[in-house]
């Protein structure tokens, strides 16, 4: 069926293609025979002719169109006055000094390179110091770039003008103060391993910080320099290394080792394992390494990003109300000018309404909110249900109430990196943790049978194995394959045993003799993967333990104590493309050549011989969340290994397509494996990490997970984390190095609906190369997302794609080094001090122990950070808009004088000590309780869409402001129109009674200190009027009027000025219980 489905109708020259392509999806079954990569290639002509397009809008688009694709709905946009006011300047700066940083400092190409051993006169190229400067400011940009952060902000430079102003005398309209506010062994570069002081010729390094993995990685000494006498003499021989050009890739590497005084001339082909990356750590003995890259070419500062300077989404609205505010403000001061008639200098006359309306953009927003700010990051960090939360910003703690997108590491974030063996399979039988006992019992039957027969007392052992059954062929049969497959688990894998050196015992103890004290107390095990080690430690509780090893062999200890030794003939590391590993050994004692192979269960189906059971387990096992491994094994002749031997060493020192080459001479030997078992290993999760997920989930919020680890490995945790629920289908996109098979992918991922997508890294970079804007579409339709065998670069690059393509916030969580790019990238970075050390955690904006209190911490405080500062942010601009209409107000009755209604003090104590404390205490208020925000976690998918803070809301507080400014004004001017001298007492006295109901009227759940504050305030404004009272004269000296303080203590002054507020404030109580009442808020269904 799949090849009647054209891709896309298209022109005719393009039909064979689409028909070519249908069929490489149409093959199907373990035998099929799928067009290689190459025959892919000679296609991708033809990709002109055939664009992937999004929408069915497309199909008529020319072959031109094709290159310019991804980006074609982004240059649509208007080039206007529109998009130039709009943030078109901004853009037009940005480039502009992009091209000058361009012209000044060049980045120089990259290129291969040859390093001579102890010639560097040799090198005819210049490479950078190796030093890295990881600093974001230096001496000659700090103070500009400080001020730019500071004053791209429509508000902070407002200010700026308008208190600078107050230094023109004619201009000056009130006292400065008014407009001034207070306001181990680290590796330094990239090597090649050249030599080490450890016996067996290689190393274990630590490379958490650059991988995020805790898991020690063994390096390979180069062969031909390990074997010299003294390391003196690796300056006295004649020799070279030839290495690839830097590249981002901290997985592979491509180089040669040669040296030309010897005969014949060496040549050794150099691999990831002969390499010692910077920012890695030795982690047992000493190395001498040749270096290769440094400076800014290392791997892990070409992984490393630059941090950017946060801005919260709420500060960015914020600032663009700023902007609507600013217009009204010039808008009125014209209305003014307009009505006096320009007479006389109407100019000065301008400005000087511009300063007495400026209270409109009130400096007390930004102090309010930078002080809001700071109490809620106090309040996170002495929260007792999130114990050791530190918050490391003061600038968008509202951030965490505003995110759509978690992108999430997986080692030490979201599990503990600790493996657990819960289960072996042998097709017929399954053992679980339960019956390990029997497991025991078959392995030390074998092995006892075993030497029995060698010793010729068959006596001993058979009886009882005769009692035991009374099916003794059967029972054989069951523990000569348990014995087979724990036997082959034991042999197959990168993991060395590691003894810890006893007090008084020197480094130079030979640890490889038999006779040594193999301790249990005393043994650890390091390898590459985790789950490597727990199969190790599971065959030693069987009873077979692995005692020893170095590159050429491996000594096993069985349950009697014998020790037995394989020479280790050829290793086949694990690859990403491959999904397997394999070892061959020789038994020292029989001399029997044994190829023993795990990986993937996709990967080694083809490779067994036929069973019937293989696919369906391997499936019960997933479904458990267990990583599963198929185990396989194939005995050689002599012959057989030797013309192996020979083709695969000849093709280990191509110089081209070396990878390639080398796995052709690999596969020739994976043919009719005989399968032993199938093991299942768990990875423990962190604590409550399924609920975490799950409420995070339900709060609408997407979670894409970013590891560096292998595909398998991070789909197992998906699917056992319920990242993935067991309803949905996974799309796992296949490897991809064209266009073209880019091309294919895409469209075979187009026609999934509702499955998560799990997707390489190298895919990831291929596709973002030449169909970003449609990877991108289409990976947000996705429930889940994710990506492996991710670079630092390419985790920060996933970030600013879904900042860009979705202009939603982000936010990303890890605990290791690697994750610090993606942290800062993250509109949100939050790390989580860990087994990785707390390189995450200091770069990060909020730090946390484990990654179940993100969930209090978005939910609870996210949400409240972001309401609270809403509704503080509106009421300061309420605040300011209704004394400026009392300005508007009181300059129209005086003939349009731009005279100011209160003076000095009065101004600055109205927006501070009679005011602050009331509308400050807004930073306490809540609409549900903590427990209620965490119990149903959709109340926070309300916040994602800004509707506590926007131009409605705003529109609706200017309209509130206006209202009750009228009210104040003309009611005091109307009610004492014979006592007209006192208006600016009674007109204030009105105002800041309205304002200490309006924030009655704005808090949701009363805090004690809020009854507080209101009481503070109204005691600090009657207590000021007997001592202030010249400031409440008309004017400066309009009318040389005081305040009679025997006058504001009569009844006729009380019931008029409680008649005005009434009126000011009664209509938006009852519209207020209106609404409740008609159209409640969905949290109220909650509380009542």
């Amino acid at each position: 069926m799949a090849d009647q489905i054209p891709l896309y109708p298209v022109r005719g020259a393009a039909a064979v293609a689409s028909r070519k392509r249908a069929a490489y999806y149409s093959a199907a079954g373990p035998g099929a025979e799928r067009p290689g990569r190459f025959q892919l290639e000679d296609e991708s002509a033809h990709l002109d002719e055939m664009p992937l397009m999004m929408s069915e809008e497309g199909f008529e688009n020319d072959e031109s169109d094709y290159h310019t694709l991804p980006r074609a709905r982004i240059s649509q946009r208007k080039r206007g006055l529109e998009w130039f006011v709009c943030g078109g300047w901004k853009f037009l700066c940005t480039s502009c000094c992009d091209w000058l940083i361009n012209i000044c400092q060049r980045k120089r190409e990259l290129k291969a390179r040859t390093v001579w051993l102890g010639y560097p006169e040799k090198c005819e190229e210049k490479h950078p110091r190796n030093s890295i400067k990881n600093q974001k400011y230096n001496v000659f940009t700090f103070i500009p770039g400080v001020l730019y952060e500071q004053f791209k902000f429509f508000l902070n430079l407002y200010f700026l003008i308008v208190s600078c102003s107050q230094f023109v005398p004619a201009l000056k309209i009130g006292y400065l103060y008014t407009y001034w506010a207070p306001l181990n062994q680290r590796i330094p570069s990239d090597m090649v391993f050249l030599r080490t002081s450890e016996k067996a010729g290689s190393c274990f390094i630590r490379t958490d910080q650059l991988d995020g993995e805790t898991d020690w990685k063994l390096k390979v000494a180069v062969s031909c320099t390990q074997r010299l006498p003294a390391l003196g003499d690796l300056f006295s021989i004649n020799a070279y290394v030839y290495a690839q050009k830097p590249q981002l890739d901290i997985h592979s590497f491509e180089g040669t080792f040669t040296r030309e005084d010897s005969d014949p001339p060496v040549h050794e082909s150099l691999s990831i394992e002969n390499t010692l990356w910077a920012s890695t750590i030795v982690a047992s003995g000493t190395v001498i390494g040749v270096v290769i890259y440094t400076g800014k070419e290392t791997r892990s500062v070409m992984n490393t990003s630059n941090p950017k300077n946060k801005v919260g989404l709420l500060d960015l609205e914020l600032n663009q109300l700023t902007k609507a505010l600013f217009l009204a403000l010039v808008a009125l001061s014209l209305v003014m000018v307009t009505l006096q008639g320009f007479v006389g200098p109407w100019y000065r006359n301008l400005f000087r309404f511009l300063l007495l309306f400026s209270y409109i953009i009130p400096i007390s927003l930004r102090v309010n909110l930078d002080m809001g700010k700071a109490a809620y990051g106090w309040m996170i960090m002495r929260d007792e249900n999130i114990p050791g939360t530190v918050v490391r910003t003061s600038t968008i703690p509202e951030e965490l109430g505003r995110l759509v997108y978690l992108l999430t590491d997986k080692t030490g974030t979201l599990t503990q990196n600790e493996m657990i063996f819960k289960r072996l399979h042998l097709g017929t039988v399954s053992y679980g943790t339960d019956t390990m006992d029997e497991i025991q019992s078959h392995v030390m039957n074998s092995y006892s049978q075993m030497y029995s027969q060698a010793s010729g007392n068959n006596a001993s052992s058979t009886p009882p194995r005769k009692a035991q059954s009374s099916a003794p062929k059967v029972r054989k049969s069951v523990s000569s394959r348990v014995h087979e497959a724990v036997k082959a688990i034991a042999l197959c894998h990168n993991v060395t045993p590691v003894y810890e050196a006893r007090a008084g015992v020197t480094g130079e103890t030979e640890y490889a003799e038999v006779d040594q004290d193999f301790s249990d107390e005393n043994r650890t095990y390091q390898a590459s993967s985790p789950d490597e080690v727990a199969l190790v430690q599971w065959t030693e509780s069987v009873g077979l333990t692995l005692v020893n090893r170095d590159l050429t062999s491996m000594q096993l200890r069985t349950p009697g104590g014998q020790i037995l030794t394989y020479c280790v003939l050829q290793m086949f590391p694990f690859t990403s493309e491959s999904k397997r590993m394999g070892v061959i050994v020789r038994d020292e004692s029989t001399a029997e050549i044994t190829f023993y192979m795990k990986g993937a269960d996709v990967a080694m189906s083809t490779i067994v011989q036929y069973n019937d059971w293989l696919e369906e387990e391997c499936g019960n096992m997933a479904r458990e969340g267990l990583r599963t491994l198929v185990v396989a094994k194939r005995a050689l002749t002599e012959e057989q290994y030797q013309d192996f031997e020979s083709r695969y060493s000849q093709a280990k020192l191509s110089v081209h397509d070396r990878t390639l080459k080398v796995a052709a001479v690999v596969e020739s030997l994976e043919r009719e494996m005989e399968l032993l078992c199938l093991t299942g290993v768990e990875d423990q999760l962190q604590a409550d990490v399924r609920p975490t997920l799950e409420m995070l989930r339900n709060a609408g919020i997407k979670i894409w997970m970013l590891t560096g680890d292998k595909l398998e490995t991070a789909t197992c945790i998906a699917k056992s984390s319920h990242l993935v629920s067991r309803t949905q289908d996974i799309h796992t996109f296949r490897p991809v190095t064209s266009r073209g098979e880019a091309h294919l992918e895409l469209n075979a991922f187009r026609r999934k609906h509702d499955c998560a997508l799990v997707i390489s890294g190298d895919s990831l970079e291929v596709c973002l190369r030449y169909y970003e804007h449609e990877l991108a579409e289409l990976a947000c339709q996705c429930p889940a997302v994710v990506c492996c065998r991710c670079s630092p670069t390419q985790k920060a690059r996933i970030v600013k794609l879904l900042q860009q393509r979705t202009g939603k916030r982000t936010c990303a969580i890890g605990d290791g080094g690697n994750d610090v790019s993606m942290i800062q990238a993250a509109d949100c970075g939050i790390g989580i001090e860990g087994k990785e050390g707390k390189q995450a955690s200091l770069a990060a904006d909020f730090s946390i122990t484990q990654f179940k209190h993100i969930g209090r911490l978005l939910m609870v405080h996210g949400r409240s950070s972001y309401k609270r500062s809403a509704a503080l942010g509106q009421f300061v601009m309420h605040r300011g808009l209704i004394i400026s209409t009392m300005q508007a107000v009181f300059s129209s009755v005086f003939y349009f004088a731009s005279v100011p209604l209160y003076q000095g003090f009065l101004m600055v104590g109205y927006a501070t000590i009679y005011t602050m404390f009331p509308v400050f205490s807004l930073v306490l208020d809540q609409d549900v309780k903590p427990e209620m925000a965490m119990l149903y976690p959709e109340l926070y998918k309300d916040l994602t869409k800004g509707r506590s803070l926007s131009f409605k809301t705003f529109l609706v507080w200017v309209l509130i402001s206006i209202y009750q400014g009228g009210i104040l004004m003309y009611g005091a001017l109307l009610l004492f129109e014979s006592e007209f001298v006192h208006v600016v007492a009674i007109s204030f006295t009105a105002l800041i009674l309205t304002e200490l109901l309006m924030v009655a009227l704005t808090v949701r759940t009363w805090h004690w200190l809020m009854v507080v504050a209101e009481f503070l305030s109204l005691g600090c404004y009657i207590a000021s009027l007997a001592f202030l009272n010249e400031y409440f004269g008309i004017g400066r000296v309009s009318f040389g009027a005081f305040l009679d303080v025997a006058f504001i203590t009569t009844v006729t002054f009380l019931w008029k000025v409680s008649a005005i507020t009434v009126v000011s404030c009664l209509p938006l109580y009852v519209l207020k219980y209106l609404k409740r009442k008609l159209s409640p808020p969905s949290y109220s269904k909650l509380t009542s």
